[in-house]
């Protein structure tokens, strides 16, 4: 077994691993950005060291910082965790190169089959293993889609080969709009994956999304876990995932199992992977009557890492899936057999993520957890990386924890769940707490009959709206200036680096003024940013640019970076028009004039980082 993993990640999966390997009695490593400096998972490993910028480009994508703090810090092993380098094949077969480090996933090669889908599909085709019909081959121009509308018909997905989570998908119902919708997802694939080849496939019009959970050693041996049911979705991002699915009848479950197992047999694919299908299904379906082992179901993609969702099929199954990894990656043969494995009650994990439902799930651009106070009791996990009092840093994603609750079956699982999102007391962030509460009550979730289109489609708008009134944290009053009550004696605790290197040392102030710490400086109280007055020449919100009588600013309504600009100064733009496109939250979103006028100015280019509130482009 490995004496020192680095684990390349950052959040509530970065401490996951690392409690993992705590229990296996190995040494962890954090890597962290400047953005990071106070976050939970550099409190809890065992050394940390800083890996660049808040730029995820300049810090947890920089391969070779990363590879350079494993030298120094003299890991054995990398973990990828999810997201950022964990799909990416050049990194792993980097680490494979590299003297005396291992790399905790699939080999670099697996993961360039798997990984990208026109590759992948084929290896499915090959394994006998359905896939939606769509093309094996990258697509480049108009004309070969409107050749496969005519064959398959509409609608049509374009997908980038490097994709997933709907990142660089876009969907096509009318052939009129063929060449946009091809030349954004290349743009959404180039800016995500550095990868502008796209596929095509037909697209489903009431879809579940139902995964398989596969662990392979290095000795040919495959299992599969069992299946997760991840269809309630916003926008093709997870938001509540549940084990087993509730819509599967015993034989439905073990065909897409089965599917799953022999898809990654034939590939020599090892350690943890999930594989995705989509099937369809009967929206006049009734709830008790689960779809049958005739139902179409069809290859989606392979994720060849461990997921999100990674925490229900662990529940049900007793089997610590990180753990296996770790076992794998050393060489160990798996300790079970598919016939050893046993889907015991009922699972859902909730993504507590640092949104407000109520405006289409806009996420915080700030904020402070003044109150955190997670649920507990039986059935009842948290995944998490901060505590109370810690800044959310929204450079990233936007997940703060996962809830995940367990139950004897479905019904008490939903009942618990009930119980738990009550209990979990958030005071500071907005979440999506209130949506998750809402879902409980929801007769579609409840009888298991959504699919990943209900939440975009179906649900009333009106109905989050009201559960945010009603479950959403209250205004917390300002706080009072006195501090007649200050202590003679303070402890402070300092953060250092020294080679980049992180430390943490203690100091003791009696009878003296407050240190006055320095932004950055890495007090671990971070006291509250002072407020400074905007810069005519570096500030870019609203309040430093000029705007004619009767113009218009247009703001960004989120942080961001921006991907195009589509308009230059003295361009004329209508209402509707889009101006510029703005990648948030893994998402391309059109930021358009609300009203037509000419552009006065251009405040931004391609590639430019932008919070919420700067303004983009001048109207008059």
């Amino acid at each position: 077994m490995f004496d020192t993993v680095l684990v390349a990640n950052r959040g509530e999966i970065a401490v996951r691993v690392m409690r993992a390997c705590e229990e296996l009695g190995i040494d962890t490593v954090a890597v962290y950005s400047d953005a990071d400096k106070h976050a939970g998972h550099v409190r809890y490993a065992d050394s940390a060291y800083n890996v660049g910028p808040a730029r995820a480009a300049d810090s947890y994508l920089d391969q070779e910082a990363i590879l350079e703090v494993a030298r120094k810090a003299d890991a054995d092993a990398i973990h990828p965790g999810y997201g950022f380098l964990a799909e990416n094949a050049t990194f792993a077969d980097r680490v494979e190169r590299e003297d005396g480090i291992t790399w905790i996933g699939p080999a670099s090669e697996s993961m360039e089959q798997l990984g990208e889908k026109t590759k992948a599909r084929r290896a499915m085709q090959e394994a006998d293993v359905p896939i939606v019909p769509g093309t094996t081959e990258p697509v480049e121009d108009v004309a070969a889609i409107h050749a496969f509308g005519e064959e398959h018909g509409y609608p049509i997905a374009i997908k980038a080969e490097g994709g997933g989570g709907g990142r660089g998908m876009k969907v096509l119902r009318d052939p009129e709009e063929a060449a946009s919708k091809l030349e954004s997802a290349k743009r959404e694939g180039e800016a995500y994956f550095s990868n502008d080849s796209v596929y095509l496939e037909r697209y489903l019009e009431n879809p579940r999304h139902v995964e398989v959970q596969i662990v392979a050693d290095r000795h040919g041996n495959v299992i599969h876990l069992g299946e997760r049911d991840c269809s309630l979705q916003r926008r093709h991002q997870k938001v509540i995932e549940e084990a087993p699915s509730p819509a599967l009848s015993e034989g439905l479950r073990e065909q897409i199992g089965e599917a799953a197992r022999r898809g990654v047999a034939e590939s020599g694919y090892y350690n943890a992977g999930t594989v995705e299908f989509l099937l369809e299904e009967d929206p006049d379906r009734d709830p008790d009557d689960p779809l049958g082992p005739e139902t179409n179901f069809y290859f989606l993609e392979v994720n060849t890492r461990i997921q999100v969702e990674h925490t229900v099929t662990e529940e049900l199954t007793g089997i610590d899936i990180v753990k296996q990894q770790l076992r794998i990656a050393a060489g160990e043969m798996l300790s079970v057999e598919q016939d050893d494995i046993e889907l015991d009650g009922h699972a859902i994990e909730f993504r507590i993520n640092a949104e407000n439902a109520a405006e289409e799930f806009q996420p915080a651009s700030d904020g402070t957890l003044e109150t955190y106070d997670p649920p507990g009791g039986i059935g009842v996990r948290l995944d998490d990386a901060l505590r109370a009092g810690d800044d959310l840093v929204t450079d990233y994603d936007s997940m703060i924890a996962k809830l995940i609750v367990w139950g004897d079956d479905r019904e008490e699982c939903l009942a618990r769940s009930r119980r738990a999102l009550a209990e979990y007391d958030i005071e500071g962030v907005t979440t999506i707490v209130p949506f998750h509460r809402l879902m409980l009550e929801n007769d579609r979730f409840v009888e298991g009959t959504h699919t990943t289109k209900y939440l975009d489609e179906k649900l009333d708008p009106d109905l989050i709206a009201d559960a945010q009134r009603r479950w959403g944290p209250e205004q917390a009053p300002p706080a009072s200036a006195d501090s007649d009550d200050e202590e003679d004696a303070e402890e402070r605790e300092f953060t250092v680096e020294v080679n980049g290197k992180r430390f943490d040392v203690s100091l003791e102030e009696h009878g003296a003024p407050a240190i006055n710490v320095p932004e950055g400086a890495g007090s671990t109280d971070r006291p509250s940013r002072p407020q400074s007055a905007p810069d005519s020449e570096t500030d870019s919100g609203s309040d430093s640019v000029e705007v004619a009588e009767g113009g218009e600013a247009i703001d960004a309504e989120m942080q961001g970076t921006i991907l195009s600009v589509d308009v230059a100064e003295d361009d004329e733009v209508g209402a509707g028009d889009v101006v510029c496109v703005l990648e948030a939250m893994k998402m391309e979103n059109d930021v358009v004039a609300e009203r037509g006028g000419t552009v006065s100015s251009v405040h931004v280019s391609e590639g430019d980082s932008v919070d919420m509130g700067d303004v983009l482009v001048v109207l008059e």
